[in-house]
Formats: structure tokens, C-alpha cells, sequence
């Protein structure tokens, strides 16, 4: 199976913390990969340099064989990655629909005016129909101010979805997610991605989550990456339970 993503050799210090050290990793078509490690491990900055919110210091990384190292968030979400971030980014004074109509114009680079209501072009079907994979239908037209934060994370991971990326990068999807919240909130996200082609990379600390939906983990630490390969494989590494999961598994 070729890779989507191909990263090679990415190293990224900041001052004398190294973020990423000579890291590799390729992801393929298809997969649904957990990226588990503390704080620091360097999980997030692979994520920032993957979507161009980071520029490494060396090393390439590829997405379908073209260098993405050098090139803007907006370059590369709109070459097929899209991501969404563990605090979400959201018009807080805007309703649901009109924060995916947002994310829809952006995706086909269209400006928003009063001479291009959001009706124009069918971005308000569109929204209302990514709404409703997400099962968030009755919730359109409330302000984000009113929603609980499993909901705003959804609505940001629809938004993410807009472009109809080749691979989503979820930055810690259930973060501030009840824990009788948890399950839902990636359940629905994994039905609304279903029959897409879609890679997903997701960043996450709870292991239940890890265990029941990645399908891979891959393991950081210092900046490396120490594990690689089938969850309960991974989670018993001893490595991974001395430096990521504390001996919990």
C-alpha cells in the first residue's frame, strides 16, 4: 500500500529542546493511526510540520510524492490535508451552520459578502448535510456560544472535513469530552468519515479510545518515535509503558 504521507528524517529543535530528532513515519491509504506519547513527545510538532504550522529544520516530508516542508497551512490543507486542534476553532458568535459555511467557502476559495449569501452555490445544503453525518442536525442554527464542548469539538471536525481531505489530523478529539461523552464523540466521527477514503491520524491520551479505534499507534517520545505497529502490540512495548503509559497496560 503506497503512503499518503511520507515523512523522512524531520528533525525540529526549539532552542535546546528537540522536538523532533530524526524522525521517520510513513502513513498509508486508509488507515486509522493513533499518535500516543506524554507531553512534549513531539506528537503535536509531527502535526504542526505535517500541516504547515511548522517548518522543519531539516528532512522532507511528502504528501502523494509532493514536498509539503516549505509550504503554508493554507497550501497544503488545500493540496488534501485537514486538520482540527484539541481547543476548538470556532466563530464562538457565529451559529453552527454559518461556521460550516465558512470552512465551505474557504475550501473552494470563496469569499464571503453580503453580495455571496451564504445560501449561494449550495453552501448551506452542504453544511446542513455534514451537520447531519455528525448527527448534529437540530443544532444549525444555535449560536457555538450555547453548545457543550463534545459538540463544538464535532462541529470543528465537520469543518475539517469540508475540504474533503486525503488525510484528517485530529489533535486530541476527545479532549474536554466527558468521560460518558467519549465513545459517542468518536463514533460519530468515524461514521461520518465512513466510505471516504480518508487516512485519520488522531492524537490522543486515553487509551480506551487508542485501544477501541486506531487500527496502528505509533509511540513518541523525545521526539522519536519508540513504537510502531498493532495497538495491544504497542501498548505493551516495554518502552511504551515506562515512558507513555506509566505501566497501565
Amino acid at each position: 500500500m503506497s503512503a499518503v504521507l511520507s515523512a523522512h528524517r524531520l528533525n525540529k529543535r526549539f532552542g535546546a529542546v528537540i522536538a523532533a530528532d530524526d524522525l521517520s513515519l510513513d502513513l498509508a491509504a486508509g488507515e486509522r493511526v493513533s499518535l500516543i506519547g506524554a507531553n512534549g513527545a513531539g506528537k503535536t510538532t509531527f502535526v504542526n510540520m505535517a500541516t504547515g504550522y511548522l517548518e522543519p529544520d531539516s528532512g522532507s516530508i511528502a504528501l502523494d510524492g509532493a514536498d509539503i516542508g516549505r509550504r503554508s497551512p493554507r497550501q497544503v490543507a488545500r493540496l488534501g490535508i485537514s486538520r482540527s486542534f484539541q481547543i476548538p476553532q470556532l466563530f464562538i458568535d457565529l451559529t453552527a451552520i454559518e461556521n460550516l459555511v465558512v470552512a465551505i467557502a474557504g475550501a473552494r476559495s470563496e469569499a464571503l459578502s453580503p453580495f455571496a449569501p451564504a445560501e449561494a452555490h449550495g453552501r448551506r445544503a452542504q453544511a446542513i448535510e455534514l451537520l447531519e453525518r455528525f448527527g448534529l442536525g437540530q443544532q444549525a442554527d444555535r449560536p457555538i456560544a450555547e453548545l457543550a464542548g463534545g459538540v463544538r469539538k464535532l462541529i470543528d471536525i465537520a469543518m475539517a472535513l469540508a475540504r474533503r481531505p486525503k488525510l484528517l489530523l485530529l489533535d486530541e478529539p476527545t479532549s474536554g469530552v466527558s468521560a460518558e461523552e467519549k465513545f459517542a464523540t468518536m463514533d460519530r466521527v468515524f461514521q461520518a468519515v465512513a466510505g471516504h477514503a480518508a487516512t485519520i491520524v488522531f492524537v490522543e491520551h486515553d487509551m480506551e479510545i487508542v485501544s477501541r479505534y486506531a487500527d496502528r499507534v505509533v509511540a513518541f517520545y523525545s521526539g522519536r518515535i519508540i513504537a510502531d505497529g498493532e495497538p495491544q502490540a504497542v501498548l505493551r512495548d516495554p518502552d511504551v509503558r515506562r515512558y507513555v503509559t506509566g505501566g497501565l497496560r
